[in-house]
């Protein structure tokens, strides 16, 4: 049970630690990738570095005045000490004891360096002397400026505060020499009783080895110290303003006016006053604004070709449907006019004959127009495209009629031709190019259907045994409306929009759609072909099983 549990624990910290190591590991590519997202980091960085660069260095400084501060007292002090047992005032007869008074009237006489004291205490750490009370200087600070007059004076301190704090200054200084009682020297950095801090140093006074007393030599200057360092901490702090300050001006000039521009560049797209955005100066940056400005640009170019290729499309359907609807009022003009019955019978079977071709050309129009919706709205998927021309082929086969052109299908690659795409309107392509093939072969020929791969493409052939097509119509032919029937054919039985629409399926598709003529050995031509190529469909990777994902009977 505790081997289960340990191994539990084990692998959930496994499983943190791979979630921590994918997490960095992603955000080190998007950093990679991100020149902009690079600088700012960089940028930034550098303006903490300065301010961690000179915090070490000014630590370092400091550490260093005070240990020297502290060198230089033990120096002084070790000096006292050693005196004070050469003048006689540490004396070993009958008993070891200290002259207090010898010592008092020495160090008024001798000492003391300015912004330092001294105290001695015997060896039961009662204060004999404090070079405060001895010296003629009177410790202390210069006074506040004077108040102008009418100034509320300054809130007293609070006495129960101040005692507070001389009691803890007390209780410092007498732990203190206590342990140098104990025959260790101590060095310290304290608190005094007038609360700022300073710099001791407390020695065992000897006689040979007996402690007689201690002497206790402080510098007062440690908060000077502190400032000093402070103020040479100043200038880092400026120099990483400085460099914060320049980061935000680089991000306002290279991110954010460039947003501006490109809004105000999004803006007059929307107002109607632009049909594309173009910043070249944006454009040529090689970051995620140049790309950004590149996305942009192409996105309205596109959009622009889209609304003049709408506004084209507009204008062809006006000329299409004015002619059916033209020759709709003549004829009614006319059957007015018209006595015989055989002429309102002609001109009655005109009508419904334009009729047709008028309700034709609406619907074919209508799916053209929502094709666009309809290849955003599908969600591509694997299509195998053998079965779906084989499929194709057998409803026409089994709806053949006698003299009707025949659709024969051949399969290459044995049923292994796999596309990504959307079967509809793959299906309403070949069907298309089956129907104009058709409509153009002799009766009782055939259309042939054929699949082969070419390298990482499926080839799909659709052939007939038709006039074929003008060289100089080739590509003419996949233009909206455009129409060109062999003779006898039934006029307005076609609205001209079916190539147009399979090549806009095909290029949704990723893939090419062009026509060619047959010839034969003497070139002479006999038939058309029309050549589908489209990607075939990347095989999908299995999921490798987990560890331990097995049966449940193990």
């Amino acid at each position: 049970m505790a081997s289960d549990t340990d191994t539990e624990k084990a692998d959930r910290s496994q499983g943190a630690a791979s979630l921590w190591a994918a997490r960095w590991r992603s955000l080190r590519l998007r950093l990679a990738g991100s020149r902009l997202g690079a600088l700012i980091l960089a940028l930034n960085l550098l303006s903490l570095l300065i301010l961690f660069v000179g915090a070490l260095l000014l630590n370092e400084w400091r550490r260093n005045l005070i240990e020297a501060r502290l060198e230089s007292l033990t120096s002084q002090a070790e000096l006292l000490a050693n005196v004070l047992g050469e003048l006689g005032i540490t004396r070993g007869e009958p008993v070891p004891y200290l002259d207090g008074l010898a010592a008092s009237q020495w160090l008024r006489d001798n000492f003391i360096p300015r912004g330092q004291r001294v105290r001695l205490y015997d060896q039961n750490g009662l204060p004999l002397i404090d070079s405060y009370a001895v010296t003629e200087q009177i410790p202390g600070e210069a006074l506040d400026p004077a108040l102008p007059a009418g100034a509320a004076p300054p809130a007293p301190p609070d006495p129960a505060r101040e005692s507070a704090r001389i009691e803890r200054a007390r209780d410092a200084l007498n732990e203190e020499v206590q342990r140098a009682l104990a025959g260790d020297p101590q060095t310290s950095i304290r608190r005094a009783e007038t609360g700022e801090r300073v710099v001791s140093v407390s020695l065992p006074v000897r006689h040979v080895r007996d402690v007689l007393g201690v002497l206790t030599l402080e510098a007062g200057d440690v908060d000077e110290t502190l400032d000093a360092q402070r103020r040479a901490l100043m200038p880092f702090a400026f120099v990483a303003l400085a460099v914060s300050l320049l980061t935000s001006l680089l991000i306002h000039l290279f991110v954010a006016r460039p947003i501006l521009r490109l809004s105000a560049a999004a803006d007059q797209v929307r107002l109607q006053r632009a049909r594309a955005i173009s910043l070249p100066d944006l454009e040529e940056r090689k970051d995620e604004i140049g790309d950004l400005a590149r996305s942009l640009e192409t996105m309205t170019a596109t959009l622009s070709d889209r609304m003049d290729a709408i506004e084209r499309f507009a204008a062809d359907v006006s000329h299409e449907i004015k002619n059916p609807l033209t020759s709709i009022r003549s004829a009614l003009e006319t059957l007015e006019l018209v006595k015989s019955p055989g002429d309102k019978a002609r001109l009655t079977a005109l009508l419904q004959q334009d009729v047709s071709r008028l309700d034709r050309l609406i619907t074919d129009i209508s799916n053209a127009s929502r094709l666009d919706a309809e290849l955003s709205r599908d969600r591509p998927r694997p299509v195998n495209l053998s079965k779906l021309l084989d499929d194709i082929a057998s409803i026409y086969v089994a709806t053949q009629r006698p003299g009707d052109v025949t659709v024969r299908f051949t399969d290459a690659l044995r049923g292994a031709a796999q596309v990504t795409g959307r079967e509809g309107p793959l299906g309403q392509v070949f069907r298309n190019l089956i129907d104009n093939a058709r409509s153009f072969s002799p009766p009782d020929h055939a259309v042939r259907v054929a699949l082969e791969g070419q390298g990482d493409r499926v080839l799909v052939r659709v052939e007939d045994d038709g006039p074929g097509i003008p060289s100089d119509n080739l590509e003419t032919v996949f233009q909206r409306f455009y129409t060109a029937r062999p003779k006898g054919a039934a006029f307005g039985g076609n609205s001209g929009l079916g190539l147009s629409i399979a090549r806009q399926i095909i290029e949704a598709h990723g893939g090419t759609i062009h026509a060619e003529n047959r010839t034969d050995e003497a070139g002479a031509v006999t038939g058309a072909c029309f050549v589908v190529a489209l990607p075939r469909a990347r095989p999908v990777s299995k999921a490798k099983p987990r560890p331990g994902a097995g049966d449940a009977d193990g």
